[in-house]
Parts: structure tokens; sequence; C-alpha cells
């Protein structure tokens, strides 16, 4: 009986071994080696795995340029965006040149900055990739520090901000990760938000090295309900008959795209002086799964 149970546990640890040779270890500090998870009930209709060298596919990435939005202190830029062992690589840093839209006159901030002092990067694949509900999840790691404001998100591609519809996936600012949702109200710019925000705290107590690691971030989207989970831990629901725009339209009943970005300071991201730059934000994979029966 011992050698037979000992016979078992030589195959049990044979085949084990064949597993993590053939498919690779996850490694909490590494981009993970493996092809994309089969999901029961799932077909993995998009993925971008980035195990390519340079700047981002075109066919599938759109870059910003300049100053955008809420007056964050970076100026976006494609040379700071690119592919390299395995991840995409987002670097947040400082230099200083003149802003090529300058006008001392103008009372726009996008305007009237003489200096770009901080540069970054921002990708969205408007026009070219967009998904109604299924399974998002994407592995990253982030900067999880003072000026710094990665995030992962969403936009419909009808109508403007805030109508469109928002989901915040991943946002990381004020010491916090959230995961949010917002939609239009009666007043014109003006956004309703269901939001979550727990402190970098608790997850660090759990894992002092969190910060340092990869993560999984997934977004299961429904035609009742958005859910964002962290590392399988559910963070927030939305239930979509809640989410109604002043004009009676659910903005979460249409395409999304998608949006990687890493600002610095601006509104939310604090202070962009704090960081030793420069910072990466990194991420291993995005891929998005849809319900075989849809």
């Amino acid at each position: 009986m011992k050698n037979e149970m000992k016979s078992y546990l030589i195959i049990f640890s044979l085949l084990v071994f064949t597993k993590t040779s053939l498919f690779g270890q996850i490694d909490a500090y590494e981009p993970d080696p493996n092809p994309p998870t089969e999901i029961p009930g799932y077909s993995l209709v998009w993925s971008d795995e980035f195990n390519y060298e340079g700047n981002p596919d075109p066919s599938v990435w759109n870059y910003e340029d300049g100053f955008v939005r809420n007056q964050e202190h970076q100026w976006y830029q494609i040379d700071n965006a690119n592919c390299k062992n395995g991840t995409l690589q987002i670097e947040g840093r400082k230099e200083r040149f003149p802003n090529p839209n300058y006008n001392a006159s103008s009372s726009d901030w996008k305007y009237n900055r003489e200096y770009v002092d901080y540069t970054s990067a921002s990708l969205n694949t408007r026009n070219l990739r967009s998904w109604q509900y299924g399974r998002f999840e994407i592995r990253a790691k982030i900067p999880a520090c003072d000026g710094a404001w990665p995030a992962i998100w969403t936009l419909g591609v009808a109508s403007e901000w805030p109508s469109c519809g928002e989901i915040d996936i991943m946002e990381y600012y004020d010491n916090s990760i959230l995961a949010n949702a917002a939609w239009g109200t009666s007043e014109k710019g003006v956004a309703a938000w269901n939001s979550s925000k727990k402190s970098i705290s608790y997850f660090t107590a759990k894992d002092a090295d969190w910060a340092n690691k990869f993560h999984i971030w997934r977004m299961d989207w429904t035609s009742e309900a958005i859910k964002l989970y962290l590392d399988d831990e559910l963070l927030n629901t939305i239930e979509l008959s809640k989410t109604i725009n002043a004009s009676g339209k659910n903005p979460f009943m249409q395409e999304h795209y998608v949006l990687l970005n890493l600002a610095l300071g601006g509104q939310n991201g604090g202070n962009p002086e704090s960081p030793e730059y420069p910072i990466t934000y990194y991420v291993d994979y995005f891929r998005v799964y849809q319900k075989t029966d849809s």
C-alpha cells in the first residue's frame, strides 16, 4: 500500500512539473508567460499580450497628444509607451520643454502653461476596437505613489461625456484604489457616479509588497450589472437599472472602447514633484471575453 501511494505521488509530481514546464509558472513580480486562460462559457474575442517590441500595435491603439484633461501636469506623447520584455510600459518622466501651443493671453490651462514639465502616455482603442458586455481582464503593475494617476477605463462610443458612460475598471490616486462608473445628469458636463474606494493600506496589510507585484483587474459586464474585481475580490457592483441618463438612455447598453493611461498630478493625482522619476506603469495583457451564447 505504501509503495502504491508513493507511485501515485510521483505521478502527480511529474504532472505538476510537466504543466509548469509547458505553460510557465506565474511569478507575481514578472509577466505571465502563459497563453490566455480558457474560461468555461466564454470565448476570447480579443487580446493584446504585448509580446512584441516597440510602440503598441497601431492597428489597435491610438495615442492622445498634449495636455488633455483634468488640469493634469503631463504632456501626452507616443514616445512614453513602449512594449518590451512581454509588457506594455507607460513611463512618466520629468522633462522640460516649451509648450508648443503656448498662448500667454489664453485663459485655457492647456495653452497658458509656458512649459511642459512632465510627460507620459495615454492609449485608447477608439474607432478601432469596442465591445458591449463581456469579461475584461487586465494584468498590471501600477506605480502606487503620490503624484501618479494610472487608470484602466472605458468610454461609450456614442454621445459626449458623461452621457456616453464611463467605467473605471481601475484608478489609483489619493493613496487609494478606485472602481467606478459615471453617467449623465440633467446638467451638461456633470456626471452621476457610483464609486468604490479602498485605501492602499487595505491591500498592503495583507501583502506588504503588494505595490511591487502584478495584479489582475477584472470587469464582468452584462445587461443587468457591471461588477469590478481586483484579484477576484469584488470591489463594486453597478446595477444598470440605476444608470439612466437624463435623456432616458442607458450608456452601458452600447459598445465601449478602452483606455490605458498614466496621468501625473492634476485634479486628483497629487503632487507631481513627489515621485523619483521615471515611474513606470506595466501592463502584462489586456483580454476581452464574451459569453459563447451571446
